[in-house]
């Protein structure tokens, strides 16, 4: 078998990878919806990958990995990566679980991120509103995560919460010490939303990147004893190229509370500083941004040996991700907590995609399916509606 094609298209806001083979099986591959514009990137490798095998998955890989980068930039290797799965388990009439070892689990745990509902302000009781309706959610979950701190709009509706002037806009630019009042005021809305939680539902709490070190030590001590799962990307994350693992170490060491990073990083490699100094709790890297399935599947295991969790990010993978998370999850060692459930938008990705249970989520967890690759696929007819006129050729 050999690649004949790579074609991108942006369905929705999702670029979305198709691999062609000389024996009429196709692979797919998704790009967080944040990322519209990496199409071009895609595509750069096209010339990389034709005449391959795409079932040599990672010899295919080994032409292209070197070739990507951190957050948004790994995005393009990492979908190409999961399209390869796909057609490596569609051949061999198997699901991409299978491939990478096997399942050590019937059903993979998720985590709220994508299941939203609006807030009417950032005041302690509408984060405890917000808590209220995921609480209620169809889904059934366990954990819920949420925005805090500079993760958000939180320190841009309250006067004197931060030293430094917060600027209102995307991609999470600041940083910088808090007051004595924005600190109150974070650890006020947490004890706002365990108030409704309880010990019966696990609360995450993405908080950045942005703070420094002092402050996320005040922060994560101040919130020992709420038990909550996690603090995220207090110090870098997101769109920051750099680890900075001597100071999550610095914040680790100095708390009880668990401290995890990761969904911007690109690679095994750049995992290494953080797992092997013990810089973090938990990692959390991204399959649509890491380089893919097995890389994150070898993270998990190296984490596993040094005792660190794992707690894949994925909130806007889409239903393609979500397919790919649910297929690697089944595979990771015992040291899986759950991954960040995606959620299809706009809504009719859902008419769209065939072969996910419905309802996908059961308390909280979701069943794995035995499907041959990835386990969806499109329907194209339908599919075809939701194609820009520059991508009409997508399915052809």
């Amino acid at each position: 078998m050999k690649i004949t094609d790579l074609k991108c298209a942006v369905i929705g806001q999702n670029p979305v990878v198709r691999i062609v083979t000389d024996e009429g099986v196709n692979g797919y591959g998704q790009v967080e919806s944040s990322k519209p514009y990496l199409k071009p990137q895609i595509l750069f490798y096209r010339e990389l990958l034709i005449g391959e095998d795409p079932t040599d998955v990672e010899r295919t890989m080994l032409r292209i990995r070197r070739l990507g980068a951190f957050k948004p930039w790994g995005s393009a290797v990492s979908a190409i990566e999961m399209a390869l799965w796909d057609i490596a388990g569609k051949a061999a009439g198997l699901p991409v679980y299978k491939l990478l070892g096997g399942k050590i689990r019937d059903r993979v745990r998720v985590y709220n991120g994508g299941v939203r509902f609006p807030m009417a302000g950032h005041a302690p009781a509408d984060y405890a509103d917000a808590m209220t309706k995921m609480k209620a959610a169809r889904e059934g979950f366990t954990i819920i995560k949420q925005g805090i701190g500079y993760h958000g709009p939180m320190f841009s509706h309250g006067p004197d919460l931060t030293f430094n002037e917060y600027q209102r806009t995307n991609r999470f630019p600041n940083r910088g010490p808090l007051t004595e009042r924005g600190l109150k005021h974070v650890v006020a809305c947490v004890e706002a939303m365990k108030e409704v939680l309880g010990d019966g539902i696990g609360l995450a709490l993405d908080c950045g990147p942005g703070w420094t070190v002092p402050d996320a030590v005040r922060l994560a001590r101040a919130l020992e004893p709420l038990n909550v799962m996690w603090l995220e990307d207090l110090l870098t994350g997101d769109y920051t190229p750099y680890v900075t693992a001597d100071l999550f170490r610095e914040v680790t060491q100095k708390t009880s509370t668990p401290i995890h990073t990761g969904e911007e990083i690109y690679l095994r490699q750049n995992f290494m500083d953080l797992i092997e100094k013990h810089a973090v709790n938990v990692v959390g890297p991204d399959p649509a941004d890491v380089g893919g399935i097995a890389e994150l599947k070898w993270i998990a295991e190296y984490a596993d040996l040094h005792g660190i969790l794992m707690a894949p990010h994925g909130v806007l993978d889409g239903l393609i991700g979500l397919a790919a998370l649910v297929q690697v999850s089944a595979t990771l060692p015992q040291n899986y907590i759950a991954f960040e459930y995606p959620v299809g938008h706009p809504d009719w990705w859902y008419d769209i995609i065939e072969g996910l249970p419905n309802p996908i989520v059961k308390e909280g967890f979701i069943e794995v399916w035995d499907r041959p690759g990835l386990g969806v696929e499109f329907n194209i007819e339908a599919a075809k509606g939701h194609l820009r006129d520059e991508d009409k050729a997508f399915f052809d």
